[in-house]
This record gives C-alpha cells, sequence and structure tokens, in this order.
C-alpha cells in the first residue's frame, strides 16, 4: 500500500520491498512523474554517497548494487504488457468485490497483501515430471521459495454485508475475489478457438488443472492423466485424472 501518489511514498513503498524481499536490481516502469522523481531522488542519494565513501572498493559495491530504471516509451503503455495485464486483473476483480465497502487502512492492507497472495499462487508449470508429482510450480515458489497458503477460515461469502463487522467484511471481500479470479484464469486456460490444424490429445502423465467449486482461497486441485480414453475419431475426450488422494473420470 503506498500512501500517496508522491515520489517519497514510491521510495519508502520500495524500501519495504527491499527489506522484505532482497535487493532490487532492475524497475520496470512507464514514464509517471512518481517514477521519474523517484529516479531522480535515488540518482541524487547515489552521488551523495559516493563522494561521502570515495574507496574503490566501496564505489564498486555500490555500483554492483544499484537499481536501474527502465522506462517505457512516452504514451506507450503496451510496452508493459506483461505487468499491466496483472494490473489490469487486479483492478478489475478487486473493483467489483469492493463495491461500495469501505475499510480500515489496516484491514484494506490485510486485503491487498491476501489477493496479492491469490494472484501468486497460481499454478505455472509442472514442478517436476514425475508421475505422483501433483504440484505445480507458481509464482510463490520464486518469491519465497515454497507455494503459498492462507489461514483457514469459515466461508462467510455468502452472509449479508449488514451482519458483518469490519474484519469480517475484509475476510469476504478476499473470498469474493478468490472467486471470480480463479474462475476466470481457468476460463482462460482453456479458451478454445478455432485452428486450421489438428492440436495433439492431451496425453498420460500431463498435470491438469482441475475445477472445483467452492475451493478455500490458495487451494488450487491438480492432477495427472492415468489414463486416456480416445473416441472413434482417435480423439481424446475422457480421461482418468489422479490426485494426491484419489482418481477421478472426467470429460473435457
Amino acid at each position: 500500500m503506498v500512501y500517496s501518489l508522491t515520489s517519497e511514498s514510491f521510495i519508502n513503498a520500495l524500501k519495504r520491498i527491499v527489506g522484505r524481499r532482497g535487493r532490487v536490481a532492475d524497475i520496470y516502469c512507464d514514464n509517471a512523474l512518481t517514477f521519474v522523481g523517484a529516479n531522480r531522488l535515488l540518482q541524487e542519494s547515489k552521488q551523495d554517497f559516493d563522494k561521502m565513501h570515495s574507496s574503490d572498493e566501496l564505489g564498486t559495491h555500490c555500483a554492483d548494487n544499484g537499481i536501474v530504471f527502465h522506462f517505457n516509451p512516452a504514451r506507450s503503455p503496451h510496452f508493459g504488457g506483461l505487468w499491466e495485464a496483472a494490473v489490469k486483473s487486479f483492478k478489475h476483480h478487486l473493483y467489483r468485490v469492493m463495491q461500495t465497502t469501505v475499510l480500515n487502512i489496516d484491514d484494506f492492507n490485510t486485503l491487498l497483501i491476501q489477493v496479492e497472495a491469490v494472484m501468486n499462487s497460481r499454478p505455472l508449470t509442472p514442478r517436476s515430471s514425475e508421475p505422483d508429482d501433483v504440484v505445480a510450480l507458481t509464482p510463490g515458489h520464486f518469491i519465497v521459495g515454497e507455494p503459498l497458503v492462507s489461514l483457514p477460515e469459515v466461508d462467510i461469502s455468502e452472509l449479508p454485508i449488514n451482519r458483518l463487522n469490519s474484519f469480517q467484511q475484509m475476510q469476504q471481500r478476499v473470498q469474493h475475489f478468490w472467486q471470480a479470479w480463479s474462475r476466470d484464469y481457468i476460463g482462460q486456460l482453456q479458451n478454445r478457438k478455432k485452428w486450421p490444424v489438428v492440436r495433439p490429445n492431451i496425453s498420460e502423465g500431463t498435470l491438469v488443472l482441475m475445477k472445483q467449486d467452492n475451493a478455500p482461497p490458495l487451494s488450487w486441485k491438480l492432477g495427472r492423466i492415468e489414463k486416456i480414453f480416445p473416441g472413434d475419431d482417435g480423439r481424446v475426450r475422457v480421461v482418468t485424472v489422479k490426485t494426491a488422494k484419489n482418481s477421478y473420470r472426467r470429460v473435457q
């Protein structure tokens, strides 16, 4: 959470990120005055520090640990397509679940961090090719070295808002965000288009993501294709999926 759009507020947020996650080497951003001003202030601070400590060893250390800003061309937001897509998804679903709800700073900051965990828990690729391994790599693995988890909570997503206090409203908004965002994420993975070429069938041993209604936040059900059932035309439409506990037959 950043409390204003000033360069000083951005630098404070950057210090919190470095304190939690380690040194930042590169920052990719647009040409907003907040980022341009922050870059100028950081450069001035580095120059002042170099003047105070002019030894070669210290100078080399500072040069190796400097932060490089990479600015997009002016009026070209499409140059940041990768991170802009994540920002768009975050804002779209956050606006939908927040609506007119007003939270205090503590609850709103907790909401943002939990939403961050939800987005960084999404499966990206299989961790290994072992048939019994049903764990996928997530952004959380690159951040903390393991999958992100959430504390167990009672499902209050359907309770009327007038029966909830501020803390419970925050919990409900997180659950609503999880339901909306995970549903859209799975839908994007299943996007089907008309292609002029025949695509290969799904094969045994493939790691798949299984849609599960009413799953708690950060809970992605994964499984391995155990057996395939081709049709008369040779296309696979029915498979047996093996999870960590059971096996299921699914129609795709």
